[in-house]
């Protein structure tokens, strides 16, 4: 049986940098242990909302192995180290297994993309590769392609895919998926709008942007599912739709920056082509933030 890398809310965590566009390690620290003293259950470190496709090799590598000491086995740390180029992904995910990761996360192929069949072979390839579990992660909207459910069932038997970050925004195709993938295949989801609902289906958890600025809410979304109470959760998952709405109010992680930035935490800017919201935005931003009390 393969034991789920992690339950809860795993925080998708975004990546400080200096005005000069260097990592901000220092910011870098602060963030990770508030999100530890607020009772994060995992460190997604350079996915998509870390920036992980402006992050040079050796920069990606040196901010994977900068949150893995940091955290030093309080939280699994899980890596982004998916490509669009299979021999690239098997490269860095053996590089960051060396480093000391939980997990991997592997997004699908992007931009060449693939078919159903290329999607099994793909993960298949790096599954037998590495020695470190992988989290499929599905994310249309980024990659033009979706992973079927019947994909998934095929790769939910291998011995080193151990589940998926789903952020294809249908819960009908998740249903489905739930319905015939292995038993101890973990679905999380990959949108905070969804947690609750993705849980009412098996999800273990969610990947989380809403955790970058209210990890313990994030937590206590999934924490309440797990221990039973399914009206608290839902009613948190409520409560906090239009923040979580607020977050994907422009590509992320342009807006989650953005909030953090408003907080001060001075997490800095996105690199380009990432660029900054508009006035409006940022002003809509401030109204949400001020709503729930986090500035």
């Amino acid at each position: 049986m393969k034991k789920p890398i992690f339950t809860g809310a795993g925080v998708a965590i975004v990546t400080p940098f200096n005005e000069d566009m260097s990592v901000n390690y220092e910011c870098f620290d602060r963030i990770i242990e508030d999100q530890i003293k607020n009772n994060t259950d995992a460190i997604v470190v350079c996915g998509t909302t870390g920036e992980r496709s402006t992050l040079s090799y050796a920069e990606h590598l040196d901010v994977v192995r900068h949150c893995v000491e940091t955290v030093n086995k309080r939280v699994p740390v899980i890596a982004g180290t998916g490509s669009n180029d299979t021999e690239y992904s098997v490269r860095i995910s053996n590089d960051a297994e060396k480093i000391g990761v939980d997990g991997l996360l592997c997004v699908a192929p992007y931009y060449n993309k693939t078919s159903q069949r290329g999607l099994v072979k793909h993960f298949t390839y790096i599954g037998d590769r590495v020695s470190t579990p992988i989290i499929v992660y599905n994310v249309p909207s980024r990659t033009g392609v979706s992973i079927q459910p019947e994909t998934y069932a095929e790769l939910s038997k291998h011995n080193m895919i151990y589940g998926i970050k789903e952020a294809n925004a249908n819960i009908s195709a998740i249903a489905k998926t739930a319905s015939l993938v292995e038993p101890d295949f973990a679905i999380y989801s990959g949108n905070d709008d969804e947690i609750t609902a993705i849980m009412s289906l098996g999800g273990k958890g969610v990947i989380s942007v809403l955790s970058n600025v209210c990890p313990q809410v994030a937590h206590d979304i999934c924490q309440t599912y797990l221990d039973g109470d399914y009206i608290k959760s839902r009613e948190l998952q409520l409560e906090y739709l239009e923040l979580c709405n607020a977050l994907f109010s422009d590509v992320n992680p342009i807006p989650v920056k953005e909030a953090m930035n408003q907080m001060g935490w001075n997490v800095g800017p996105c690199r380009l082509p990432l660029y900054e919201m508009t006035e409006e935005g940022k002003a809509n931003m401030t109204r949400v933030l001020k709503k729930y009390n986090l500035i």
